[in-house]
């Protein structure tokens, strides 16, 4: 079928045009399990090939730092500490000796043992940290056998123009694309905004899709497929017509993106002069860089989990202390909203937790830390003390109840008291926020506005709660939009409840990055976006060229269509006609 479209979520803004080239990679299937007796041989061959792996990620560093960005040179120094873990090392050997297990087998056990404990964490960069580490696992068992190490080898690249098509890619096979003429794209069906591939495709300048539902199912080897990676559109066997109308997309987004960025530093305020603060989401640790250069006003959301899942242990006081600091310092004056930890028991611990049958909606976040407080005490007492240099502000995840929030301040003021007794400086006036992402805290927001100084609505989970939607699901993926008149009408609520007790209200879901939802935001009269740093320089835009007024008539507009795609397509005409250089980021709706 000519013209076929389908979507994905765009992460590298540029767009190609190639052969598809579907690529499954080889698995790591275990070979030799047990290792014959010979004990100090096995620990001898996994050190050999340990240190042999760690000699071609140095390498491979000092070849990712002559880039552009140097954001890709950081993914490899995780892997490289993975290498040096004494944890690590200590389980392989332990594994080797006294279960008489070979090399290969220890570490494909080891690895196995690791999916486990991440399996079902409703978190993108957690799921990330552990293709981390099995990406290392697989190097180590290349080595072990002396497999080729090229790229090309590996994926049997033949011609040029390809693209890449394949169900996820680890970071060495991302990464190692930067010396090869031969690949135009990249399309993965699993993957987000924070993926390795999201990263290392920028940097690289490569356009790149991922997270296409059914990606494998729609695209055959050899198919001429268009990748679009503004606006997230796969084009399978496109025409002539459709050809020339990406090829000056192309050049006309380039412009656009240009002309965006060096208006970075400009506020985020209307014709008519409401102004909104633009803030940046943090996933990874690396990304501290980006606040300043794209021009956020501060962090909107800091997600501390990954100090979590990226240590054997519970992480102390003071090594939460300093990085919450980092932040806070790097950010100054602006202000750092840090969101407790949004895990469930399972992951902290890592034990025999009898597992959930739906962790989406089980043991998770707020509802888990009450139940431990002592891992929630640590984690605020770091943050209260980083909180003295005056700009931090603390976020809860996944509340539901009111009461809930008064537990909260409880233990917080009781934190206060032992922090004075002991004479450590903190803010004793820090503001603390809730996330909205459970349509009760929506219903009852008047009374919340009670207990909260702030709302922050996270609207994936917001938006899946609400339409019973897992859009991890193919099967029903479709009905997942966050413009869906409920999920409005919801936000809606909340922010006027907010608004009438005197607080103030964020939006730090996918919403506040979508431009086609600039104008709902704004009509909602929203104080705060907070969206992934790339994406500030063209919201800033955009609202620049709204006025309040007519972003609450184009809300009240849209309050009255039926569905997300009508609502969809009535904000995207209306932004067109007020902002005509978009049609070619804006996602296009041609069949």
């Amino acid at each position: 079928m000519k013209n076929k479209i389908i979507r994905g979520i765009p992460v590298s803004p540029y767009l190609t045009i190639g052969k598809a080239f579907i690529y499954l990679p080889k698995d790591t299937t275990l070979r030799r399990l047990k290792g014959g007796g010979n004990i100090d041989g096995e620990i001898s061959l996994f050190e050999n090939t340990r240190k042999k792996s760690l000699e071609q990620l140095v390498e491979l560093k000092l070849e990712l730092k002559k880039l552009p960005s140097s954001q890709p040179a950081k993914l490899i120094d995780v892997q490289i500490l993975f290498l040096q873990d004494p944890s690590f090392l200590e389980d392989v050997e332990k594994r080797i000796r006294s279960d008489g297990e070979s090399a290969e087998g220890a570490i494909i056990n080891f690895l196995e043992s690791l999916e486990r404990d991440f399996k079902d964490i409703p978190s993108s960069y957690i799921g990330e940290r552990y293709f981390d580490v099995k990406d290392v696992g697989d190097r180590l068992i290349s080595n072990l056998h002396n497999e080729e190490d090229s790229e090309e080898v590996k994926m049997g690249l033949k011609g040029s123009n390809n693209i890449v098509v394949a169900k996820r890619l680890s970071p060495s096979e991302t990464v190692q694309m930067k010396n090869s003429d031969k690949i135009n794209g990249i399309i993965t069906e699993l993957g987000g905004k924070t993926s390795h591939i999201a990263i290392i495709a920028e940097a690289l300048n490569i356009p790149a899709v991922v997270g296409v539902n059914g990606l494998l199912d729609e695209i055959e080897s050899g198919d001429e497929v268009i990748v679009d990676g503004i606006s997230g559109i796969i084009v399978i066997d496109p025409n002539e017509k459709t050809k020339r109308r990406f090829e000056q997309k192309e050049k006309e987004a380039k412009r656009i993106r240009d002309e965006f960025f060096k208006g970075r530093e400009l506020p985020a305020t209307t014709i008519d002069g409401y102004s909104i603060d633009i803030a940046a989401n943090i996933e990874l640790p690396m990304e501290i860089s980006c606040i300043k250069k794209y021009g956020a006003k501060g962090v909107g959301l800091l997600r501390t989990e990954f100090l979590y899942l990226t240590s054997d242990s519970i992480p102390d006081e003071e090594m939460q202390y300093r990085f919450y600091s980092e932040v806070a310092d790097t950010c100054s004056p602006d202000y750092v909203i840090v969101r407790t930890f949004d895990l469930g028991g399972d992951k902290i611990f890592k034990t025999e937790i009898k597992e959930e049958a739906n962790p989406f909606l089980g043991w998770r976040g707020i509802r888990f830390a009450l139940s431990n407080e002592g891992i929630f005490r640590t984690q605020l007492r770091a943050i209260l003390r980083a909180s003295a240099k005056g700009n931090i502000r603390l976020l809860i995840p996944m509340v539901s109840t009111v009461g809930e929030m008064i537990k909260v301040r409880r233990i917080v003021g009781e934190i206060m008291e032992e922090l004075k007794t002991e004479g450590q400086s903190f803010d004793e006036n820090i503001e603390i926020g809730a996330m909205v992402e459970i349509p009760s805290i929506c219903l009852l927001a008047d009374r919340f506005a009670g207990v909260v100084d702030f709302f922050s609505i996270g609207t994936n989970d917001l938006t899946q709660y609400t339409l019973a939607v897992d859009r991890g699901n193919k099967r029903v993926s479709k009905l997942y939009d966050h413009l869906d008149p409920s999920v409005i009408k919801l936000m809606k609520m909340t922010v006027e409840k907010a608004h009438q007790n005197h607080k103030w209200v964020g939006v730090c879901g996918e919403i506040a990055g979508d431009l086609v939802a600039v104008p709902l935001l704004i009509g909602l009269e929203v104080d705060e976006f907070s969206v992934p740093p790339s994406f500030i320089p063209q919201i800033k835009n955009v609202i620049r060229g709204l006025s309040l007024k007519e972003a609450k008539e184009l809300l009240g507009q849209a309050e009255k269509k039926e569905s997300a795609i009508e609502v969809r397509g009535f904000l995207k005409d209306e932004l067109l006609k007020r902002f005509p250089s978009l049609k070619d980021i804006l996602v296009e709706d041609e069949k």
